[in-house]
């Protein structure tokens, strides 16, 4: 699955996409960003409040309860304002 970092969760973890390999108990968006976070003190920085960080799944926005399925990508930005 490729995981894209947008903004400053780029910044806070230092790259802006990997591919990675789900382990089989990931299965939603909020399991995998905590999963990211035990990945190291930059994920940690970028997760430590998830409810800011939001997440699309393929494109799509999606919730934190969100299934990631099937899905070949999944992108977490925070929030966006309009201007």
């Amino acid at each position: 699955m490729k995981i894209r970092y947008f903004a400053w969760v780029r910044e806070r973890i230092g790259r802006e996409a990997e591919d990675i390999e789900l382990p089989e108990d990931v299965r939603t968006v909020a399991e995998l960003a905590a999963w990211l976070a035990a990945r190291g003190e930059g994920y940690a920085h970028a997760f430590e409040n998830p409810r800011v960080v939001r997440a699309a799944i393929d494109r799509h926005h999606a919730r934190p309860d969100s299934a990631l399925g099937e899905a070949r990508e999944v992108a977490f930005f925070p929030p966006m304002t309009g201007g």
